[in-house]
Protein backbone atom coordinates (compact mmCIF):
# COMPACT_ATOMS: atom_id res chain seq x y z
CA UNK A 1 0.00 0.00 0.00
CA UNK A 2 1.33 3.42 -1.01
CA UNK A 3 0.20 6.98 -0.28
CA UNK A 4 -1.46 7.12 -3.72
CA UNK A 5 -3.62 4.15 -2.77
CA UNK A 6 -5.02 5.66 0.43
CA UNK A 7 -7.66 7.94 -1.10
CA UNK A 8 -9.25 5.27 -3.35
CA UNK A 9 -9.26 2.80 -0.48
CA UNK A 10 -11.08 5.32 1.73
CA UNK A 11 -13.65 5.97 -1.00
CA UNK A 12 -14.40 2.23 -1.08
CA UNK A 13 -14.42 1.90 2.71
CA UNK A 14 -16.89 4.78 2.94
CA UNK A 15 -19.04 3.13 0.25
CA UNK A 16 -18.89 6.09 -2.06
CA UNK A 17 -17.41 3.56 -4.48
CA UNK A 18 -18.00 -0.15 -4.92
CA UNK A 19 -20.84 -1.98 -3.26
CA UNK A 20 -23.63 0.42 -2.31
CA UNK A 21 -26.28 -0.10 0.32
CA UNK A 22 -29.98 -0.61 -0.29
CA UNK A 23 -31.38 1.64 2.44
CA UNK A 24 -30.50 4.78 4.41
CA UNK A 25 -30.58 2.68 7.59
CA UNK A 26 -27.71 0.51 6.31
CA UNK A 27 -25.63 3.57 5.44
CA UNK A 28 -26.03 5.20 8.85
CA UNK A 29 -25.34 1.95 10.65
CA UNK A 30 -22.15 1.44 8.64
CA UNK A 31 -20.87 4.95 9.36
CA UNK A 32 -22.16 4.99 12.99
CA UNK A 33 -22.77 8.75 12.78
CA UNK A 34 -23.08 11.18 9.87
CA UNK A 35 -22.49 14.91 10.43
CA UNK A 36 -25.76 16.66 9.61
CA UNK A 37 -25.95 20.37 10.36
CA UNK A 38 -26.48 21.06 6.63
CA UNK A 39 -29.72 19.08 6.66
CA UNK A 40 -30.57 18.84 2.95
CA UNK A 41 -27.03 18.04 1.88
CA UNK A 42 -26.53 15.60 4.76
CA UNK A 43 -29.43 13.61 3.28
CA UNK A 44 -27.47 13.57 0.00
CA UNK A 45 -24.43 12.15 1.85
CA UNK A 46 -26.59 9.25 2.98
CA UNK A 47 -28.35 8.69 -0.33
CA UNK A 48 -25.23 8.68 -2.50
CA UNK A 49 -23.98 5.65 -0.58
CA UNK A 50 -27.08 3.70 -1.64
CA UNK A 51 -28.01 2.23 -4.98
CA UNK A 52 -31.00 4.46 -5.64
CA UNK A 53 -32.36 6.16 -2.48
CA UNK A 54 -33.81 9.66 -2.87
CA UNK A 55 -34.27 12.52 -0.42
CA UNK A 56 -37.77 11.14 0.23
CA UNK A 57 -36.34 7.80 1.36
CA UNK A 58 -33.95 9.50 3.78
CA UNK A 59 -36.75 11.75 5.04
CA UNK A 60 -38.91 8.67 5.71
CA UNK A 61 -36.15 7.07 7.80
CA UNK A 62 -36.01 10.27 9.86
CA UNK A 63 -39.79 10.60 10.12
CA UNK A 64 -40.15 7.11 11.58
CA UNK A 65 -37.23 7.41 14.00
CA UNK A 66 -35.17 4.73 12.27
CA UNK A 67 -32.60 7.52 11.90
CA UNK A 68 -32.49 10.42 14.35
CA UNK A 69 -30.78 13.79 14.08
CA UNK A 70 -29.22 14.82 17.35
CA UNK A 71 -26.01 15.99 19.02
CA UNK A 72 -23.50 13.22 19.55
CA UNK A 73 -19.72 12.74 19.11
CA UNK A 74 -19.03 16.48 18.87
CA UNK A 75 -21.04 19.64 19.63
CA UNK A 76 -22.82 19.47 16.27
CA UNK A 77 -25.71 17.67 14.63
CA UNK A 78 -25.35 14.07 13.46
CA UNK A 79 -27.55 11.40 11.98
CA UNK A 80 -27.44 8.16 13.95
CA UNK A 81 -29.63 5.09 14.15
CA UNK A 82 -32.24 5.24 16.86
CA UNK A 83 -31.13 1.79 17.98
CA UNK A 84 -27.52 3.04 18.36
CA UNK A 85 -28.04 6.42 19.97
CA UNK A 86 -27.93 5.36 23.62
CA UNK A 87 -24.60 3.54 23.41
CA UNK A 88 -23.16 6.34 21.26
CA UNK A 89 -24.12 8.82 23.96
CA UNK A 90 -22.67 6.59 26.66
CA UNK A 91 -19.21 6.68 25.12
CA UNK A 92 -19.12 10.23 23.69
CA UNK A 93 -21.48 12.45 25.74
CA UNK A 94 -18.95 12.94 28.58
CA UNK A 95 -16.48 14.41 26.12
CA UNK A 96 -19.09 16.69 24.53
CA UNK A 97 -20.04 17.91 28.02
CA UNK A 98 -16.37 18.78 28.57
CA UNK A 99 -16.21 20.63 25.25
CA UNK A 100 -19.39 22.56 26.13
CA UNK A 101 -18.33 23.47 29.68
CA UNK A 102 -16.94 26.90 28.76
CA UNK A 103 -20.07 27.88 26.82
CA UNK A 104 -22.40 26.57 29.53
CA UNK A 105 -20.59 28.77 32.05
CA UNK A 106 -20.76 31.71 29.66
CA UNK A 107 -24.55 31.31 29.46
CA UNK A 108 -24.95 30.65 33.21
CA UNK A 109 -26.07 27.06 32.73
CA UNK A 110 -25.10 25.09 35.82
CA UNK A 111 -26.08 21.56 36.84
CA UNK A 112 -29.04 22.70 38.93
CA UNK A 113 -30.55 24.79 36.15
CA UNK A 114 -29.97 22.11 33.49
CA UNK A 115 -31.60 19.47 35.68
CA UNK A 116 -34.65 21.73 35.95
CA UNK A 117 -34.67 22.48 32.21
CA UNK A 118 -34.55 18.76 31.40
CA UNK A 119 -37.64 18.20 33.56
CA UNK A 120 -39.53 21.08 31.95
CA UNK A 121 -38.65 19.85 28.46
CA UNK A 122 -39.68 16.28 29.29
CA UNK A 123 -43.00 17.53 30.69
CA UNK A 124 -43.71 19.54 27.54
CA UNK A 125 -43.05 16.53 25.29
CA UNK A 126 -44.68 13.69 27.21
CA UNK A 127 -47.48 11.74 25.59
CA UNK A 128 -45.91 11.56 22.14
CA UNK A 129 -45.93 15.33 21.60
CA UNK A 130 -43.37 16.72 19.16
CA UNK A 131 -42.48 20.38 19.62
CA UNK A 132 -40.26 22.91 17.87
CA UNK A 133 -37.37 24.63 19.63
CA UNK A 134 -39.38 27.85 19.77
CA UNK A 135 -42.25 26.06 21.51
CA UNK A 136 -39.90 24.44 24.01
CA UNK A 137 -38.22 27.80 24.64
CA UNK A 138 -41.64 29.18 25.53
CA UNK A 139 -42.22 26.28 27.93
CA UNK A 140 -38.86 26.97 29.57
CA UNK A 141 -39.70 30.67 29.90
CA UNK A 142 -42.99 29.79 31.58
CA UNK A 143 -41.01 27.60 33.97
CA UNK A 144 -38.78 30.51 34.94
CA UNK A 145 -35.75 29.75 32.71
CA UNK A 146 -34.80 32.44 30.18
CA UNK A 147 -34.28 30.63 26.88
CA UNK A 148 -33.33 32.52 23.75
CA UNK A 149 -30.54 32.60 21.20
CA UNK A 150 -27.47 30.43 21.89
CA UNK A 151 -28.62 29.80 25.46
CA UNK A 152 -31.60 27.71 24.40
CA UNK A 153 -29.39 25.88 21.89
CA UNK A 154 -27.09 24.72 24.71
CA UNK A 155 -30.07 23.84 26.92
CA UNK A 156 -31.49 21.64 24.17
CA UNK A 157 -28.10 20.11 23.43
CA UNK A 158 -27.81 19.14 27.10
CA UNK A 159 -31.21 17.45 26.91
CA UNK A 160 -30.01 15.50 23.86
CA UNK A 161 -26.74 14.48 25.50
CA UNK A 162 -28.61 13.39 28.65
CA UNK A 163 -30.79 11.10 26.47
CA UNK A 164 -33.95 13.09 27.23
CA UNK A 165 -34.78 14.14 23.66
CA UNK A 166 -33.95 13.43 20.05
CA UNK A 167 -35.33 14.66 16.75
CA UNK A 168 -39.06 14.36 16.20
CA UNK A 169 -41.04 14.33 12.97
CA UNK A 170 -40.70 17.30 10.64
CA UNK A 171 -43.56 19.81 10.81
CA UNK A 172 -43.47 21.18 7.31
CA UNK A 173 -39.97 22.65 7.09
CA UNK A 174 -39.61 22.97 10.87
CA UNK A 175 -37.58 20.52 12.95
CA UNK A 176 -39.10 19.20 16.16
CA UNK A 177 -37.95 17.38 19.28
CA UNK A 178 -39.47 14.26 20.85
CA UNK A 179 -38.81 12.29 24.02
CA UNK A 180 -36.15 9.72 23.26
CA UNK A 181 -37.77 7.01 25.40
CA UNK A 182 -41.07 7.44 23.58
CA UNK A 183 -39.61 7.67 20.09
CA UNK A 184 -36.99 4.92 20.48
CA UNK A 185 -38.10 2.18 22.90
CA UNK A 186 -35.35 1.02 25.22
CA UNK A 187 -33.54 -2.16 24.23
CA UNK A 188 -30.48 -3.98 25.49
CA UNK A 189 -27.61 -1.52 25.41
CA UNK A 190 -23.83 -1.80 25.60
CA UNK A 191 -21.61 -1.11 28.57
CA UNK A 192 -18.92 1.51 28.12
CA UNK A 193 -16.15 -0.89 27.07
CA UNK A 194 -18.34 -2.60 24.48
CA UNK A 195 -19.60 0.76 23.24
CA UNK A 196 -16.03 2.03 22.83
CA UNK A 197 -15.06 -1.15 20.99
CA UNK A 198 -18.07 -0.88 18.68
CA UNK A 199 -17.40 2.77 17.87
CA UNK A 200 -13.72 2.12 17.21
CA UNK A 201 -14.38 -0.86 14.97
CA UNK A 202 -17.09 0.90 12.98
CA UNK A 203 -14.87 3.94 12.47
CA UNK A 204 -11.84 2.11 11.11
CA UNK A 205 -13.94 -0.37 9.13
CA UNK A 206 -15.96 2.36 7.39
CA UNK A 207 -13.26 5.03 7.12
CA UNK A 208 -9.90 3.30 7.04
CA UNK A 209 -7.10 3.74 6.33
CA UNK A 210 -7.11 6.33 9.11
CA UNK A 211 -4.90 7.26 12.04
CA UNK A 212 -5.50 7.22 15.77
CA UNK A 213 -5.47 11.03 15.77
CA UNK A 214 -8.09 11.03 13.00
CA UNK A 215 -10.31 8.80 15.13
CA UNK A 216 -9.83 10.80 18.32
CA UNK A 217 -10.68 14.10 16.60
CA UNK A 218 -13.72 12.63 14.84
CA UNK A 219 -15.11 10.98 17.97
CA UNK A 220 -13.98 13.75 20.40
CA UNK A 221 -12.37 11.05 22.55
CA UNK A 222 -9.01 11.59 24.19
CA UNK A 223 -5.92 9.98 22.69
CA UNK A 224 -5.86 7.61 25.67
CA UNK A 225 -9.46 6.56 24.99
CA UNK A 226 -8.62 6.09 21.32
CA UNK A 227 -5.70 3.83 22.22
CA UNK A 228 -8.00 1.94 24.58
CA UNK A 229 -10.45 1.40 21.74
CA UNK A 230 -7.73 0.17 19.40
CA UNK A 231 -6.56 -2.16 22.14
CA UNK A 232 -10.02 -3.71 22.22
CA UNK A 233 -10.41 -4.27 18.46
CA UNK A 234 -6.92 -3.98 16.97
CA UNK A 235 -6.73 -7.71 16.22
CA UNK A 236 -9.61 -7.27 13.77
CA UNK A 237 -7.75 -4.54 11.84
CA UNK A 238 -4.59 -4.18 9.79
CA UNK A 239 -2.14 -1.32 9.94
CA UNK A 240 0.44 0.24 7.64
CA UNK A 241 2.93 3.05 8.27
CA UNK A 242 2.80 5.59 5.44
CA UNK A 243 4.38 9.06 5.61
CA UNK A 244 5.44 8.23 9.18
CA UNK A 245 1.79 7.79 10.20
CA UNK A 246 0.23 4.52 11.26
CA UNK A 247 -3.00 3.93 9.33
CA UNK A 248 -5.56 1.37 10.52
CA UNK A 249 -8.15 -0.29 8.29
CA UNK A 250 -10.28 -3.37 7.76
CA UNK A 251 -8.65 -6.22 5.78
CA UNK A 252 -11.87 -6.51 3.77
CA UNK A 253 -11.53 -3.01 2.34
CA UNK A 254 -8.10 -3.79 0.88
CA UNK A 255 -9.59 -6.65 -1.12
CA UNK A 256 -12.08 -4.39 -2.94
CA UNK A 257 -11.66 -4.07 -6.70
CA UNK A 258 -10.35 -0.76 -8.05
CA UNK A 259 -12.06 0.97 -10.99
CA UNK A 260 -10.23 1.38 -14.30
CA UNK A 261 -12.34 4.45 -15.20
CA UNK A 262 -12.04 7.94 -13.71
CA UNK A 263 -14.41 8.41 -10.77
CA UNK A 264 -15.94 11.78 -9.91
CA UNK A 265 -18.00 12.40 -6.79
CA UNK A 266 -19.87 15.50 -5.63
CA UNK A 267 -19.55 15.48 -1.85
CA UNK A 268 -20.98 18.12 0.46
CA UNK A 269 -18.64 20.12 2.68
CA UNK A 270 -19.46 18.16 5.85
CA UNK A 271 -19.49 14.73 4.23
CA UNK A 272 -17.79 12.00 6.22
CA UNK A 273 -15.10 11.65 3.55
CA UNK A 274 -14.01 15.14 4.66
CA UNK A 275 -14.97 15.28 8.33
CA UNK A 276 -13.68 11.83 9.31
CA UNK A 277 -10.04 12.90 9.01
CA UNK A 278 -7.93 15.60 10.58
CA UNK A 279 -4.30 14.53 10.74
CA UNK A 280 -4.51 12.84 7.34
CA UNK A 281 -7.13 15.02 5.61
CA UNK A 282 -4.40 16.11 3.17
CA UNK A 283 -4.56 12.67 1.51
CA UNK A 284 -7.69 13.73 -0.40
CA UNK A 285 -7.88 17.48 0.03
CA UNK A 286 -4.29 18.70 -0.01
CA UNK A 287 -2.74 20.88 2.64
CA UNK A 288 -5.15 23.45 4.04
CA UNK A 289 -7.73 22.89 1.31
CA UNK A 290 -11.22 21.50 0.96
CA UNK A 291 -12.59 21.77 4.48
CA UNK A 292 -16.23 22.87 4.60
CA UNK A 293 -16.63 23.34 0.85
CA UNK A 294 -18.76 21.17 -1.41
CA UNK A 295 -15.93 19.26 -3.04
CA UNK A 296 -15.59 17.72 -6.48
CA UNK A 297 -13.37 14.66 -6.05
CA UNK A 298 -11.62 12.98 -8.99
CA UNK A 299 -10.40 9.52 -8.04
CA UNK A 300 -10.75 10.60 -4.41
CA UNK A 301 -8.77 13.86 -4.76
CA UNK A 302 -10.01 17.45 -4.71
CA UNK A 303 -10.22 19.10 -8.15
CA UNK A 304 -12.91 21.72 -7.59
CA UNK A 305 -16.07 22.76 -5.84
CA UNK A 306 -19.79 22.69 -6.60
CA UNK A 307 -22.98 24.39 -5.47
CA UNK A 308 -26.58 23.35 -6.17
CA UNK A 309 -29.28 25.95 -6.83
CA UNK A 310 -32.89 24.80 -7.03
CA UNK A 311 -34.98 26.21 -9.87
CA UNK A 312 -38.72 25.72 -10.46
CA UNK A 313 -38.39 22.37 -12.27
CA UNK A 314 -34.67 21.72 -12.20
CA UNK A 315 -31.49 22.06 -10.20
CA UNK A 316 -28.45 23.95 -11.45
CA UNK A 317 -25.04 22.68 -10.36
CA UNK A 318 -22.41 25.40 -10.45
CA UNK A 319 -18.95 23.85 -10.80
CA UNK A 320 -15.54 25.50 -10.45
CA UNK A 321 -12.59 23.30 -11.43
CA UNK A 322 -8.87 23.65 -10.80
CA UNK A 323 -8.00 22.27 -14.22
CA UNK A 324 -9.56 21.31 -17.52
CA UNK A 325 -11.01 17.81 -17.67
CA UNK A 326 -10.41 15.13 -20.25
CA UNK A 327 -13.43 13.91 -22.20
CA UNK A 328 -13.85 10.77 -20.09
CA UNK A 329 -13.53 12.86 -16.90
CA UNK A 330 -16.19 15.28 -18.15
CA UNK A 331 -18.49 12.34 -18.76
CA UNK A 332 -17.87 11.18 -15.19
CA UNK A 333 -18.69 14.67 -13.87
CA UNK A 334 -21.89 14.80 -15.92
CA UNK A 335 -22.89 11.42 -14.50
CA UNK A 336 -22.31 12.72 -10.95
CA UNK A 337 -24.47 15.78 -11.68
CA UNK A 338 -27.20 13.53 -13.06
CA UNK A 339 -27.06 11.37 -9.92
CA UNK A 340 -27.67 14.43 -7.75
CA UNK A 341 -30.63 15.38 -9.92
CA UNK A 342 -32.16 11.95 -9.43
CA UNK A 343 -31.69 12.30 -5.68
CA UNK A 344 -33.69 15.56 -5.54
CA UNK A 345 -36.14 14.39 -8.20
CA UNK A 346 -35.30 17.17 -10.65
CA UNK A 347 -33.51 17.52 -13.96
CA UNK A 348 -29.93 18.57 -13.23
CA UNK A 349 -27.82 20.82 -15.42
CA UNK A 350 -24.24 21.94 -14.93
CA UNK A 351 -23.13 25.56 -14.99
CA UNK A 352 -19.47 25.75 -15.82
CA UNK A 353 -17.43 28.14 -13.70
CA UNK A 354 -13.86 29.30 -14.03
Amino acid sequence: MTRDGLAPLRMRSQRLWGTRFETPREVVRWLAAVQAQEFALAKWSVAQRTRRATHTDVAEALATGVVVRTHVLRPTWHFALGEDIRWLLKVTAPRVHALNAYYNKQHELDTKLLTKSNKLIAKALEGGTHRTRRELAAALERGGIPASGPRVAYIMMRAELDAIVCSGAMRGKQHTYALLDERIPRAKTLDRADALAELTLRYFTSRGPATLNDFARWSSLTAAEGREGLGLVGKELESRVIDERTHWFSPASRAARASSQPMIDLVQGYDEIIMSYSESRDISLGLGEGAFINAILLDGHLIGRWRPTAKRNSVLIDTVLTRALKRVETQALDAAVDAYGKFVGLTAARKRGK
